[in-house]
Formats: C-alpha cells, sequence, structure tokens
C-alpha cells in the first residue's frame, strides 16, 4: 500500500509536519493549492490551524468548497485534522456564525475559559466507540496531542468514532462512510498518531484500488 494522498494547501498552518508524518504512515503525500492539482489524488488530507471564518473564506477562494463537498459525495476518502475537522461540519461559531462544509451535522462551539484553560493543549485520551477502520490496532483508549479553543457539538450519535473529556465529553473523531475527522493533531501524537494516519490509507483501498 503506497497511497497517493493529497494534502491540501489553502494557506492555513504548517503543512511541512503533516506531509512528513504521511511519509512515515506508509503515504505519498503531495499538496494542492487548486482542485485541479488534488482530482488525481486516491485521498485528500484537510489539515488547518487558525479561525474557523477565515479557514471557509481561503478555502472558497480557491475553489476548494464545492470540489470537497462533490469528493465526499461521491465517498472518496477525506480527513480532517484539527481545524481541518471543524470545517467539515455546518456550522462554526467563532467570531461570529460561519458556514462550514456541511459534510457533517452540528456545529463548532468554543471550550468556555471560566471551566478550564482554553485552549486545550497537551495530550489527552480518546476513547473509541466502535471497531472502525480508523482505529485499528489501538485500544480503546488511546492518547493524542490537542491544541484547540472550539470543538465539535451537536451532531448525531452515529457520526462519533471516539470521544474526549475536556471540560465536557465531545466527539474528538467523526466519521460517514470515508469522511472522516480528527480533532487532534496526528502529526504531533507520535506512534498513536502515525496509526491513525496509516490507517486512513486504508479506507476504501479495496474500492478504490480498481479505479
Amino acid at each position: 500500500m503506497n497511497p497517493q494522498t493529497c494534502v491540501i494547501d489553502y494557506g492555513m498552518g504548517n503543512l511541512f509536519s503533516v506531509v512528513k508524518a504521511l511519509e512515515a504512515a506508509g503515504h505519498s503525500p503531495y499538496l494542492a493549492s487548486s482542485p485541479s492539482e488534488a482530482r488525481s489524488a486516491k485521498r485528500i488530507v484537510l489539515p488547518g490551524v487558525g479561525a474557523f471564518g477565515e479557514g471557509m473564506r481561503h478555502l472558497h477562494e480557491r475553489g476548494f468548497v464545492p470540489f470537497l463537498r462533490e469528493w465526499s459525495g461521491a465517498g472518496k476518502p477525506l480527513l480532517g485534522i484539527c481545524l481541518g475537522l471543524q470545517l467539515l461540519f455546518e456550522v462554526g461559531e467563532e467570531f461570529g456564525l460561519h458556514e462550514g462544509l456541511g459534510l457533517f451535522p452540528g456545529k463548532i462551539v468554543p471550550f468556555s475559559p471560566d471551566a478550564g484553560k482554553v485552549p486545550h493543549v497537551g495530550w489527552n485520551q480518546v476513547h473509541f466507540l466502535d471497531r472502525h477502520p480508523l482505529r485499528e490496532q489501538l485500544p480503546d483508549t488511546s492518547e493524542f496531542y490537542f491544541v484547540h479553543s472550539y470543538h465539535v457539538w451537536e451532531t448525531p450519535r452515529e457520526n462519533v468514532i471516539g470521544e474526549t473529556d475536556y471540560q465536557k465529553v465531545f466527539p474528538s473523531v467523526v466519521g460517514k462512510g470515508a469522511t472522516l475527522g480528527v480533532q487532534f493533531h496526528p502529526e504531533k501524537s507520535q506512534d498513536t498518531g502515525i496509526l491513525i494516519l496509516r490507517n486512513f490509507g486504508k479506507v476504501g483501498h479495496a474500492t478504490l484500488s480498481g479505479d
């Protein structure tokens, strides 16, 4: 397995560490700053660090919004990381209300500074709820590295693969078909993060190998 994996470059975050982690996980990653550069990929990673509204603005400016909706709708593997996960949802509440990609129902809401430190930074546990292929070879409870001030809220239970407890229990791994998202940074999570990325390389592999 050596999947051709596109990392979306929309001007949000340090992409080098994501590319290096994908390489370590057995992918052949490349950067794409336009949909035309991404179309030949077998799978797509949407990373990101920063504000929800700005992220969506950058995706719109580079033409990625209809492309990603089409890609997900066709059942092709897509993984959102950190801000990338948040952008997969309908609405973000960061500095006002902003429309997201709408690939998952639900919204992105802030942690409360009255309930604990914000942002949520450091290692924390993910409690996996089922035997989804994305967590293959990982125990039911695994640790990953988080850096975020907003989190997923009010999404259907069937879309939740894993949860994390910080201020309250929130979805930290989500999935619907081959569209997946992780709130943590796999590229900063050492062996467990590499394993998540390796498992993503297998999602939809049997179907895609016949393309």
